[in-house]
């Protein structure tokens, strides 16, 4: 290895008083390069590339099979990661969710039951705040959709993860990954019941399918579709 490096060392040294010369005579050394040198260039090219990869040093003389099931074991640890970072972010998104819908059923109830009672301008600052819950929900579903994407990403993993620590002997690991798995789906499921019932309630109350909300939904596609010459001044 020593006499090794010397050889790269001493072309390294080759190479830079080559190239510390004029530029037309840098590119005529470069290629009248001796085939030994061309060689010793590959070596580094290769060498370099194989650094990138972490191969680990077997000081305790471990087979090839113990070294697998070690990384397989780091595999599992960094799948059940992300699947808990994921997972807790699916069930912040749905319980945000599941709290704007709550919000606007119970504003829309209360804007329903008294809105004879309302003047012309109370109503229409009670419709804002429904409006504005209303895109609240829209938010938290958009942001619970995404997040979902995510974790079935984990699940996927954390389900290879689990297979692959089985195969390389892992059991542990495997065991570890599968227990996760089953803990983390039950907790999601147990969320997206109360969502579902949530948007049931949401269905019943018709706060996204009232008449008024549909109306204004028509005006504000109707002035988004107006070309602008039509909305110019003569």
């Amino acid at each position: 290895m020593a006499a090794y490096r010397r050889k790269l060392f001493a072309v390294g040294l080759s190479c830079a008083a080559s190239l510390s010369r004029g530029s037309s005579q840098s590119r005529r050394g470069l290629a009248a390069l001796p085939t030994l040198l061309r060689r010793n260039w590959m070596s580094l090219s290769l060498t370099g590339a194989l650094c990138a990869v972490p191969f680990i040093q077997n000081p305790e003389n471990l087979t090839h099979e113990d070294l697998v099931r070690r990384a397989s074991s780091l595999v599992t640890n960094s799948a059940n990661t992300y699947l808990s970072q994921t997972t807790l972010a699916l069930l912040d998104s749905i319980s945000g969710y599941v709290k704007a819908i709550s919000g606007l059923v119970t504003i829309h109830r209360r804007y329903s039951s008294s809105i004879s009672k309302f003047t012309p301008a109370e109503e229409d600052a009670v419709w804002q705040v429904v409006l504005r819950q209303r895109q609240e929900v829209i938010d938290r579903r958009n942001d619970y959709k995404r997040f979902q994407s995510c974790w079935m990403t984990a699940i996927n993993l954390s389900k290879l993860a689990a297979e692959a620590a089985f195969n390389a002997g892992a059991d542990q690991a495997s065991v570890a990954a599968q227990n996760s798995l089953q803990l983390t789906q039950s907790q999601v499921e147990q969320v997206r019941l109360q969502m579902q019932e949530a948007e049931r309630q949401l269905k019943n109350s018709k706060a996204e399918d009232s008449e008024r909300l549909q109306n204004a939904l028509s005006a504000a596609m109707k002035e988004e579709d107006v070309p602008d010459a039509y909305l110019r001044e003569d």
